[in-house]
């Protein structure tokens, strides 16, 4: 992915490389990069220090497996978040400005706008709104739960803004993207609760490999599709699985990959597969949420089943998703395969380790094996129906 010195405006120093042709320096602060997005600006690691107070822990707002975020403010008083890639982001200037291009003109109200980015030396840094109500995980599973009270209503908006943001990166962004790693934490709030899908393109700024082990050990192992954690295959179907752990949750107010449920120690996919076949749905509800539309409630955790069955093929696509949770519609679930459930196994004295998938499909697996390409058609209108329900 090569750049050239006319990928920044305002001019930056260059020389020629080895085969003679220019090569792009670390450019300069006050700097836009032609043909980003409106106002992607580049900033100074010395004004990133001053706005972040050198990078303090007490101004640290989030951590993942692609680096740390602090939130800061720039000397005009905007607020910003500054994410800082952890080391493992190899990139040169070329590449790293030629990502940045592509991040910036991936532009939706449903995803955190990036506004600038810093690359001096080994560093890099990108740089963002600033989300006043952090992240879903705080307000739903953390330390804000109590500060930042979200009704039915408001938690249904949260679902809807997430799935029409991850439609838009599917099928309308150019490139289209695969984000990875959907999770409570990479779901931003902004002060009317709008939720904006951040991380979004960070894995181009990675090595394949780096990118896959860093999901795989960031504390997100309830959300992880089995066919990506145990066969590597990234479809855009894993990051629809790890969509319907979020609705889990979101409907639950309990965290997937932090809580168990029942004798056996199920995780929250499991003991919702569990409800359903005693016909008790309901009960997975958030006790907190005393009242809700029981109709609308239980379409949504429908549509969770839909969207975490073992089978990647047999999930919908992120239009349909999109489309089910937006319109009253009857869920027929006749067909709906088992969920697939990645677990740690337990400890046993012959065990070496490693990690399971929990399946009452035998086929999940092998079916998972055949699934589709990172270019794969959405499954098919038949595999499951909705029915339009007329408002009363």
């Amino acid at each position: 992915m090569g750049g050239s010195a006319s990928c920044l405006r305002g001019g930056s120093e260059s020389r020629p490389d080895r085969n003679g042709s220019a090569a792009v320096t670390s450019p300069r602060s006050g700097q836009v990069i032609s043909g980003a997005g409106s106002n992607v600006q580049v900033f100074s690691l010395k004004e990133l220090k001053f706005a972040t107070r050198n990078f303090n822990m007490m101004n640290c707002i989030g951590r993942g497996g692609f680096g740390a975020v602090y939130k800061g403010n720039l000397k005009d008083g905007t607020q910003i978040a500054v994410k800082r890639l952890s080391a493992e982001s190899k990139q040169g200037v070329n590449e790293f400005l030629t990502e940045i291009k592509v991040i910036s003109n991936v532009r939706h109200p449903n995803l955190v706008q990036l506004i600038g980015c810093c690359v001096e030396g080994t560093n890099r840094l990108l740089v963002y709104e600033y989300a006043e109500n952090n992240s879903l995980a705080n307000a739903l599973l953390g330390t804000k739960r109590r500060c930042i009270p979200l009704n039915w209503k408001k938690r249904a908006a949260i679902c809807i803004g997430t799935a029409s943001g991850l439609a838009f990166l599917h099928e309308e962004a150019q490139p289209r993207i695969v984000h990875r790693d959907i999770k409570a934490s990479n779901i931003l709030l902004d002060k009317k609760l709008l939720p904006k899908i951040g991380d979004f393109g960070l894995a181009k700024l990675f090595p394949d490999a780096i990118t896959h082990i860093s999901t795989r050990v960031a504390g997100t192992m309830g959300y992880l599709a089995p066919e990506y954690a145990l066969l590597g295959q990234l479809t855009k179907k894993a990051d629809i699985y790890s969509f319907g752990v979020l609705v889990l949750e979101v409907i639950s107010g309990q965290s997937s990959s932090k809580s168990t449920w029942g004798h056996d120690m199920l995780v929250l996919v499991e003991w919702t597969w569990k409800l359903r076949q005693e016909e008790r749905l309901l009960e997975i509800v958030d006790p907190e949420l005393e009242e809700y539309p029981e109709e609308q409630v239980l379409r949504f955790i429908k549509v969770a089943l839909l969207c975490t069955q073992a089978t990647s093929q047999q999930r919908p696509s992120m239009k349909q998703v999109v489309d089910m949770l937006s319109n009253p519609t009857e869920i027929d679930l006749h067909n709906l395969v088992a969920p697939g459930v990645l677990k740690e196994p337990r400890r046993h004295p012959s065990s070496s380790g490693g990690l399971t998938v929990d399946t009452s499909s035998r086929n999940a697996k092998r079916n998972s094996a055949e699934s589709d390409s990172i270019q794969t058609r959405d499954m098919n209108s038949n595999q499951f129906s909705t029915t339009d329900v007329s408002p009363r």
